[in-house]
């Protein structure tokens, strides 16, 4: 081989790691968006949940934790 093939099969070597390193993290970014989602929905069930099961209360009902 020459000088220039040599370079040219680095170079195809390098691009090919490089294409999988790309669809490796892509792979990975997708599935913690996939987690994110899940927990926000989560988040938004269960803060519904604490809206409906405790309406607001007002503060002039509360007796202090001391009478």
């Amino acid at each position: 081989m020459t000088n220039l093939e040599d370079r040219i099969t680095e170079l195809e070597t390098k691009v090919s790691f490089l294409e999988l390193a790309n669809q490796e993290l892509s792979d990975l970014i997708y599935e913690q968006q996939q987690r994110f989602d899940k927990h926000m929905r989560q988040v938004v069930a269960q803060i519904e949940r604490m809206d409906n099961d405790n309406p607001p209360a007002s503060l002039l009902d509360e007796v202090p934790p001391h009478y």
